[in-house]
């Protein structure tokens, strides 16, 4: 059994920062590369940032300059650094992780954590 358990999430003022943390628990897995998605009320659900095993990271334009995703692969974790955080960032936060476990390589989700900035 593979779970990812998400935390940080909150209430801001725009301007402001937050920090979400995503860990993975369970047993015989390995983290291949991991994300953090969300969604806004009435929106589909959208890709923030990647990272890759490696470290190597990718963001969408929306939160470039602002967002920083950054992993400890010792503590099977990835973090997301939210700053000048802006209303139209509100959104449930979604982290992502592809896990292979024994010889089986999948797609998982967490449970996902509310953040609203107020204007």
């Amino acid at each position: 059994q593979v779970q990812l358990v998400e935390s940080g999430g909150g209430l801001v003022q725009a301007g402001g920062s937050l920090r979400l943390s995503c860990t993975v628990s369970g047993t015989l897995f390995s983290v291949n590369a991991m994300g953090w998605y969300r969604q806004a009320p009435g929106k589909q659900r959208e890709l923030v940032a990647g990272i890759s095993s490696d470290g190597t990271a990718n963001y969408a334009d929306s939160v470039k300059g602002r967002f920083t995703i950054s992993r400890d692969n010792a503590k099977n974790t990835v973090y997301l650094q939210m700053n000048s955080l802006k209303p139209e960032d509100t959104g449930v936060y979604y982290c992502n992780a592809d896990i292979t476990r024994w010889i089986i390589r999948k797609n998982y989700w967490g449970q996902g954590t509310q953040v609203t900035v107020s204007s």
